[in-house]
């Protein structure tokens, strides 16, 4: 686990919308978590070995890399297996919560999400509760 330099645990936001990727990284940083974004999948997978976040958000749906196929990437490399991925998407069935969950996703956020349960999900997440 990496803090940022004031010790605030580190999160990354990957989601193709920059108005979501704005409004989460609002969020954590009131609660006085660190975010760090990311507009694709790809983009989100270079910043990872220099960021080092404590929790990845990861959206399914994306054009160039989806949320499923980059957990797997995730969880087949040594030096990102270990970062806990939640999910955090507008896919409701309960097919794609059990796939990201099979996938060793810890958490299926479903947009929409009120700020206060994002921030309660990310901190008992990072076991800040």
């Amino acid at each position: 686990m990496a803090p940022d330099q004031t010790g605030r645990p580190v999160v990354m936001v990957i989601d193709d919308e920059e108005d979501i990727l704005d409004l989460i990284k609002m969020v954590l940083e009131e609660a006085g978590i660190a975010a760090v974004t990311a507009l694709s999948g790809h983009e989100g997978l270079q910043r990872l070995y220099r960021e080092k976040p404590d929790l990845i958000l990861l959206d399914i749906m994306m054009p160039d890399l989806d949320g499923m196929e980059l957990l797997k990437i995730l969880k087949i490399e040594d030096s990102t297996a270990s970062i806990p991925v939640a999910m955090l998407t507008a896919k409701v069935e309960p097919k794609d919560k059990a796939a990201a969950l099979q996938e060793e996703a810890v958490d299926y956020i479903c947009k929409p999400f009120t700020p206060d349960e994002l921030v309660e999900r990310v901190r008992a997440i990072l076991g800040r509760k």
